[in-house]
């Protein structure tokens, strides 16, 4: 069915452990009970798009185990992805915090749930509750260096070799937090094609499909389907950082 913003959900209903264990997790009884008052939350096909660049801001999303492609586009077509949204992130915090337009697009990368909070009742609750106010604090601070570094990373990397590198490796370090485990060649999966990693890295498909191949011939990394295992880690962060 469809939601009233006309996002694909499956299911619509109240899931209390979607927001208490990831995000707000740790909070008082009072503002647990406070927030499943204001929040609601469906499942969201692949595909459905959470919100659009340059809309007003509803409210905030709160995502379950999957991820969210965040992206902007130029007047004449052209799309770069921000970035991704990791499981159980809360989408859509800076611009709900100060009342801007979406500066990105959100879309789903795979089926999920997702918990929504509209933005004046989530504005009243942390004015209610210091503690959760404290939480999103902490998030936008994590939000602002993840931004930082990308954009040192793109923009003073010079080769496409580099940027490659350095989003391989990002995105085996999220995906480690993601599941609490350390490094050591394992499978890390890839949800993104390679013309959208390619919009991630400021490339081309085509280029991208080349370095990727390059790495695999230099044994630096394996890939079969859509997962990918970092075979030589010290060898792609002499390429990251060169």
């Amino acid at each position: 069915m469809r939601t009233r913003y006309g996002l694909q959900a499956v299911e619509n209903c109240l899931t209390r452990p979607l927001l208490q264990d990831r995000v707000f997790s740790n909070l008082s009884r009072r503002a647990v009970e406070d927030l499943q008052e204001i929040s609601s939350s469906a499942t969201y096909e692949k595909g459905s798009v959470l919100f659009t660049e340059g809309e007003e801001s509803r409210g905030v999303f709160v995502l379950g185990n999957s991820r969210v492609k965040l992206s902007a586009s130029s007047p004449s077509g052209k799309s770069l992805i921000l970035r991704i949204s990791e499981p159980g992130e809360v989408v859509g915090l800076p611009s709900a915090i100060s009342g801007k337009p979406y500066a990105a697009t959100a879309e789903v990368l795979e089926s999920t749930q997702a918990s929504f909070i509209p933005r004046e009742a989530f504005l009243e609750f942390l004015r209610m509750h210091g503690e959760a106010a404290l939480k999103v604090a902490e998030i936008l601070s994590d939000i602002y260096h993840a931004t930082y570094q990308e954009v040192r990373y793109l923009g003073l990397t010079s080769s496409a070799a580099e940027k490659l590198a350095r989003f391989i490796l990002d995105l085996e370090e999220a995906q480690d937090r993601a599941v609490g485990r350390g490094h050591g060649s394992r499978r890390t999966t890839l949800t993104l094609t390679h013309e959208e990693i390619a919009e991630r890295i400021g490339a081309s498909r085509e280029t991208v499909t080349r370095v990727l191949a390059s790495f695999r011939r230099k044994r630096l990394v394996e890939t079969h389907g859509s997962s990918l295992s970092v075979t030589n880690r010290a060898g792609l962060e002499k390429i990251a950082h060169a």
